[in-house]
């Protein structure tokens, strides 16, 4: 398998469970990475985020950074975009423009996990979930 097959599976993954976070729900970097099964990966949602074409359907601005604030600056506008779009959901800013992610982090529950891991299982049938 060619290292660009490889990156196209690993954004295969972080893709398939950013389309799972609900409307009015946010998620960290980190916990998408988690989720994909690509613990400590974080920087690899960014690189996938940043990879989609203007337009895409996919919901790139429910994920935020660990400290429930919008990564995105100076990018033609994307961080106000992102705010829009969050607020848009019913996603509350507070204090220094970060989301209260005691509040609005998305928390999926066992049965949507399992879901989700055998749904990334099988885009790369060698890697193992939890």
């Amino acid at each position: 398998m060619s290292d660009q097959e490889a990156s196209g599976m690993v954004f295969a993954r972080i893709l398939a469970v950013v389309r799972r976070i609900p409307r009015g729900r946010v998620a960290t970097y980190g916990q998408v990475a988690r989720l994909a099964g690509l613990p400590r990966h974080a920087r690899h949602v960014g690189y996938a985020l940043h990879g989609q074409p203007p337009g895409s359907p996919l919901p790139w601005y429910r994920v935020i950074n660990a400290r429930g604030a919008i990564s995105l600056r100076g990018m033609d506008g994307a961080g106000e975009t992102q705010r829009l779009r969050l607020e848009t959901e019913g996603v509350a800013f507070g204090a220094g423009g970060r989301i209260p992610l005691e509040r609005f982090q998305w928390r999926p529950t066992v049965a949507q996990r399992a879901t989700l891991a055998a749904r990334i299982r099988g885009l790369d049938p060698r890697r193992k979930l939890g």
